[in-house]
């Protein structure tokens, strides 16, 4: 028995994401969903906390999804955002190299914070939490930093890695939701899905 998976053009469930481990995550599960990545100005507000900043951009993704499918009552939007922090500095995504560089030398050789906020959000409602993981790093040498970034991996990376790619040798200890830190925690997302009544496994047999 085959099973398929797929990107339903007539899904109900909106993903507000570009993020192709978003999708796949999703995928994991069994959730159909269409895609409908969302531009908003990530920018943190002034004396904003950490917190405060993710769940405000997965609501803000959320609800700018929900004015373009405005002529669909039915439209359900699952939007995420993560976010590193290490020493209450919150790490985006590297500009250039050196940017990755300096990011990457924050993170070596100690523990950081990763944050990933999830929304799902219909025309009547919305539901949120946030999940926190904590990420060890062995210490990274300069040369391992500058061999990473030509592997053009840590571009567009929040924290300038990715653990499910290659940045994963770095990884020393995960105390959290390894999902989480890919930029979908599946636990509570199918939580969270299961108060709009759209469930997992929604998977075609062939």
């Amino acid at each position: 028995m085959n099973v398929a998976i797929t990107v339903a053009d007539t899904a109900s469930l909106i993903l507000a994401s570009a993020s192709p481990r978003r999708l796949e995550l999703l995928r994991q599960i069994g959730v159909i969903c269409r895609l409908a990545p969302q531009d908003i100005d990530e920018s943190p507000h002034a004396g904003e906390s950490a917190n405060a900043l993710v769940s405000r951009l997965a609501r803000e993704k959320a609800a700018a999804a929900l004015q373009q499918f405005a002529d669909e009552p039915g439209a359900i939007i699952l939007a995420s955002d993560t976010i590193v922090v290490v020493d209450d500095e919150v790490l985006g995504k590297p500009e250039d190299q050196e940017h990755a560089r300096k990011m990457l030398a924050q993170l070596s050789g100690r523990s950081h914070r990763v944050l990933t906020a999830v929304t799902v959000a219909g025309h009547a409602r919305q539901a949120s939490c946030v999940s926190s993981s904590s990420v060890t790093f062995r210490a990274i040498s300069e040369a391992e930093i500058s061999r990473y970034w030509q592997t053009g991996e840590p571009c567009g990376k929040a924290g300038g890695y990715a653990i499910q790619g290659l940045g994963a040798i770095f990884v020393q200890d995960l105390q959290g939701s390894y999902s989480a830190v890919m930029g979908l925690p599946l636990y509570e997302t199918a939580q969270l899905l299961a108060e709009f009544d759209i469930s997992c496994w929604q998977i075609e047999t062939e």
